[in-house]
C-alpha cells in the first residue's frame, strides 16, 4: 500500500511538472516563463502618428506690451550660460492681474512668479518638495489665459 501511495504521489508531481510546458495564452499571467517563443499579444499593425513638439519649432514671441523689466531679465538670461531645460517665461491672469511665471533652470530650484511690475509674488513650485514656498499654493488652480512670452532659443 505504501508503494502504491508513493507511485501515486510521484505521478501527480510528474504531471504537474509537465503542465509547466503548456503554452500560456493569457498575457497578464507572468507567474511562469513561456515555453514557446510566440507571443500571444497581437502585433501593432499601424504606424504611430508623428506629432510636432513646440521645442522642435522656432516660436515667435509677442514683444508687444512686454514690460521693460522683463526685457532686461531676458537679456540677463541670454548673457548667462544656457540652462537645460531652457528657461521659459509665461504670462497668466491670476487673482485679477497679469503675472509672469519664470521656470526654474533645473532640479529642485524654485520657479518664480512676478507681478506686472517685476515684484516677486511667490515661488509657486520647485524646491525639494516640488510645492514651492507655499505663498501662492492656489496658483495652479486659479491661473488662466496662459501665453508664452519667451523661451531661451539656445540649445
Amino acid at each position: 500500500m505504501h508503494r502504491v501511495f508513493s507511485l501515486a504521489i510521484g505521478a501527480l508531481l510528474l504531471s504537474g511538472a509537465c503542465a509547466r510546458h503548456v503554452d500560456l495564452t493569457t498575457p497578464t499571467d507572468t507567474s511562469e516563463p513561456r515555453a514557446t517563443s510566440s507571443a500571444s499579444t497581437p502585433t501593432v499593425t499601424t504606424a504611430p502618428t508623428p506629432t510636432s513638439r513646440p521645442d522642435d519649432q522656432q516660436v515667435a514671441f509677442d514683444k508687444r506690451n512686454r514690460p521693460q523689466w522683463l526685457d532686461e531679465k531676458i537679456s540677463q538670461h541670454l548673457a548667462a550660460k544656457a540652462e537645460n531645460p531652457p528657461i521659459t517665461i509665461l504670462s497668466y491672469q491670476y487673482n485679477g492681474q497679469t503675472v509672469y511665471y519664470e521656470t526654474a533652470p533645473c532640479c529642485d530650484n524654485f520657479s518664480t512668479l512676478y507681478d506686472a511690475k517685476g515684484v516677486v509674488l511667490c515661488r509657486p513650485d520647485g524646491g525639494i518638495t516640488g510645492r514651492g514656498d507655499g505663498n501662492c499654493a492656489d496658483f495652479e488652480k486659479k491661473r488662466s489665459a496662459e501665453q508664452l512670452v519667451w523661451r531661451d532659443p539656445r540649445r
